[in-house]
């Protein structure tokens, strides 16, 4: 029996999406990397918008998108 494997085990695979779609978390990495992809700016600009406008997606989206027309 120890020689048995489990054919059913999967890897556990984690999870692109953010923690809170509509929240981001600056204290999560995972969070800092998939929105700053999402919005197409580096974690430092992203880090930025939040300080300024907050942690929720449609302020900082419509700040960053706002900052990338001007």
């Amino acid at each position: 029996m120890a020689d048995e494997i489990i054919a059913s085990a999967e890897p556990i695979e984690h999870s692109k999406a953010p923690h809170d779609p509509k929240e981001i978390n600056p204290k999560l990495s995972s969070d800092i990397h998939y929105w700053a992809q999402e919005f197409g700016v580096t974690g430092q600009q992203l880090h930025e918008a939040i300080r300024v406008h907050g942690t929720h997606v449609e302020k900082v989206r419509a700040a960053l998108h706002h900052h990338k027309a001007s």
